[in-house]
């Protein structure tokens, strides 16, 4: 199945409460494949997008997906945006958001299984104090459509 997330509202934004600092710091965003964190964006662009495709399996009559983009058991399956900043010339990861499985309404995750189309994520990339957005992303905080 393909999945694309798009992100607006980085935190490094011109006017942004921690925009300076971020964008001083290197901070980028990106997805976590396996361990590695990839097709990462610099925190002062206007939007960020990524696409992937994750496996799809029925298992006792249940959706499950899985794959190298892939976080966590099942029944608790998720991707991982990570930050990291990147002054010292390397990524070194401070923060990540997780954007569970779970909180894809049923039908938009097995009509992209079927082939149906592409089962897209939106959520803004500020988190409510300013900084990059972490923890958990539930809706309405992330949205979820099938294009």
């Amino acid at each position: 199945m393909r999945i694309r997330i798009e992100g607006d509202e980085l935190p490094g934004r011109a006017g942004a409460p921690q925009g300076e600092a971020l964008r001083l710091g290197g901070v980028q965003v990106g997805v976590q494949r396996r361990q590695e964190v990839v097709d990462r964006v610099p925190v002062h662009e206007e939007r960020a997008v990524w696409e992937l495709d994750v496996d799809s399996r029925e298992v006792d009559g249940l959706l499950d997906v899985g794959g190298p983009w892939v976080h966590g058991r099942p029944g608790a399956r998720f991707l991982y945006l990570s930050w990291g900043a990147t002054a010292t010339g390397e990524f070194a990861m401070f923060r990540r958001a997780k954007l569970m499985f779970g909180d894809v309404p049923g039908e938009l995750l097995r009509a992209s299984a079927a082939g149906e189309g592409v089962l897209v994520g939106r959520l803004g990339l500020t988190g409510p104090d300013g900084g990059p957005r972490c923890a958990r992303v539930r809706p309405p905080d992330i949205t979820w459509t099938l294009q």
